[in-house]
């Protein structure tokens, strides 16, 4: 059920409007401390407020102030404003300060309950508007709303238009190349080519001719003249992830191309004039290679012009539901699954977690759970928190229930691993298909088709 606070001093009421309101997951408080802690605690999406609020019951000071304090922390909750049949002013004084609806004494049930409705299913639906907006709105590729993710689009398009050299800095998995791509994009280079090599799965002996080509015969095995990713990379952008482990003897090469727009392929004598945007990226600590002699100084400085710094997912709080949200819709669009969202302990979570592995973990928790459910919504067990505090899946030491956890496991996997087909389902688990279509029906198991 979805959660409800109802914010009042007053017990009867508070009994009232609890009763009144059964179909939700109610929340008291009688006060505006509590009051914000409960916002804080179980972000509900509609709040009745009572503006006669202690210490000054008599007039709504203390009901606006905790109004405000509601909307500034959560400014997309729906506060409905309670008052006395004589305090139609202080209603229309919360209204203009940024109340969703008031409601005058005497509680009448019917007309509360569909206030209330209303302004869930209007706090629903704008939810979904912000999420498809900073999905379907994001022009370069960079999703979240989140304050941190704000700042770091701001500064991809302010540097986009230059030619200066950025440094990706963040944790592996936070979407280095996402970002580079993202500049790439927002620049006036966007119509050419945009190439990533990763320095460090690409062995010592081959990265520089990866990065600068070959001349016929440069080496054992040179056939033929062959153009570097450099050069591939003409008029558009290169993309040099974890630099930080480019060999110390090949750093020097960089550095001159950085300076002078100029390469030469391996086995050459001809300089060639490049016209390439430079986009670097690592996870360690550029300024300790620096002082330790295993990154140039002068590599360092020409590679940091911009330094931008991607957070890690643990700090994007808000922004875990939404990119859920969009790798469940990408994946379920791409292996044809019937899948509408996620379930209430699925999201508990979500946001639980912490990410050590960031937005390539989560993608690939989402990824899996949409091939691994039966049902239409993805539940915490489907995306692999089997004893998570928020899960609904725990062990049991019941031996039936045990038994019957295990037995929708295995129908759920081997219905995954036959795709879709009954028959193949039947003969993994070792069972007839009337068997199979019991047991189904006896766990209440939904299968996508």
């Amino acid at each position: 059920m979805e959660k409800l606070l109802i914010v009042d001093d007053d017990l009867g009421i508070q009994k009232q409007l609890k009763w009144s309101l059964s179909d939700y997951d109610v929340v008291l408080a009688g006060d505006r401390v509590s009051a914000i802690n409960a916002v804080r605690r179980y972000e509900p999406k509609v709040v009745t407020l009572d503006l006669g609020l202690p210490p000054d019951e008599t007039n709504a000071t203390e009901g606006l102030a905790c109004l405000q304090e509601i909307l500034t922390i959560a400014p997309h909750t729906k506060v409905i404003v309670i008052t006395g049949n004589d305090d139609r002013s202080n209603a229309l004084k919360a209204i203009a300060a940024g109340a969703y609806d008031f409601y005058q004494k005497p509680i009448e049930q019917e007309v509360i309950e569909v206030i209330v409705a209303r302004a869930l299913t209007l706090a629903k639906i704008e939810e979904e508007n912000r999420l498809m907006r900073s999905i379907a709105g994001n022009d370069i590729g960079i999703i979240g709303n989140s304050a941190s993710i704000e700042r770091l689009r701001t500064m991809v398009k302010r540097i986009a238009p230059t030619s200066i050299t950025a440094l990706l800095l963040g944790e592996s998995g936070t979407g280095k190349e996402v970002t580079a791509n993202a500049v790439h994009i927002a620049s006036d280079r966007k119509n050419k080519p945009f190439i990533a090599i990763n320095c460090a799965s690409i062995p010592e002996t081959l990265l520089e001719s990866e990065l600068f080509g070959f001349e016929k015969g440069a080496f054992t095995g040179a056939h033929k003249t062959t153009k570097g990713k450099i050069e591939c990379a003409e008029g558009g952008t290169l993309f040099l992830d974890e630099i930080g482990d480019m060999p110390f003897n090949l750093q020097a090469k960089l550095l001159r191309f950085l300076q002078e727009k100029k390469i030469e392929r391996l086995g050459g004598r001809q300089e060639i004039d490049v016209d390439v945007r430079v986009v670097c990226a690592t996870n360690q600590n550029l300024e300790e290679m620096v002082a330790q002699k295993e990154f140039r100084e002068d590599l360092f400085y020409r590679v940091s012009e911009i330094t931008l710094n991607i957070p890690p997912l643990r700090d994007r709080e808000e922004d875990m539901v939404i990119l859920a949200q969009y790798f469940l819709q990408q994946y379920a669009q791409e292996y044809k699954r019937n899948i509408k969202g996620f379930s209430e302990d699925g999201l508990s979570s979500i946001k639980a977690h912490k990410w050590p592995g960031n937005i390539r973990e989560l993608q690939n928790k989402v990824k899996s759970s949409v091939i691994m459910t039966t049902g239409t919504q993805v539940t915490a067990f489907d995306l692999g928190f089997y004893d998570h505090e928020d899960a609904s899946f725990a062990l049991d030491l019941n031996l039936r229930v045990v038994r019957e956890q295990a037995e929708s496991l295995a129908i759920q996997k081997a219905y995954a691993i036959a795709e879709g087909n009954m028959s193949k389902t039947s003969d993994l688990l070792g069972i007839t298909r009337p068997t199979l279509y019991s047991l189904i029906e006896k766990y209440s198991l939904v299968i996508n088709t």
